[in-house]
């Protein structure tokens, strides 16, 4: 039986180019990004679940927006940010909440969530062919619904 995770990667377009920010094909790689990226988007707005915005500076190195997590009817929103690393996509992008640093032992200075144990080695597994999508899907998702919850549950994280 498939979880939920991998029901929803497999709708995500895998990617093709092996290429990071400083190799010529960057930007075919950086198309084949957004194409995935506006999949999930459609994905989640048919299921009523519209809970990121993301965007990249020109060069598509550096991302932010938000993303939302709603708990107990409440809605969480938290600034999202990362860079895509040198050597991707061989390794995998750091997701950072800034605003929850220290909140939480599952995350990592500056606010990187944790992604070690069942992220990374799912990443590794399929160089080239997962992106920004599927490490939203896959990684910072099942985080949020792990880590918010219990945030709130211990009192560190607060309705604003």
């Amino acid at each position: 039986m498939k979880t939920k995770v991998e029901e929803t990667l497999e709708k995500i377009p895998f990617l093709t180019i092996h290429a990071g920010p400083k190799d010529p094909k960057w930007k075919d790689r950086l198309k084949e990004e957004l194409q995935a990226l506006i999949e999930f988007v459609k994905l989640n707005k048919a299921n009523d679940n519209d809970w990121f915005k993301i965007k990249p500076n020109a060069d598509g190195t550096k991302w932010e927006g938000t993303c939302t997590y709603v708990h107990d009817l409440v809605s969480y929103t938290f600034k999202l940010q990362f860079e895509i690393p040198a050597t991707y996509p061989s390794t995998p992008i750091e997701l950072e909440l800034p605003e929850l640093e220290g909140k939480t032992i599952k995350m990592y200075r500056g606010g990187k969530i944790c992604q070690d144990i069942h992220f990374a080695p799912l990443w590794h597994k399929y160089v080239p062919k997962l992106g920004i999508a599927h490490a939203l899907a896959s990684a910072l998702g099942p985080w949020l619904g792990a880590e918010i919850p219990n945030m709130v549950y211990q009192g560190t994280l607060k309705v604003k």
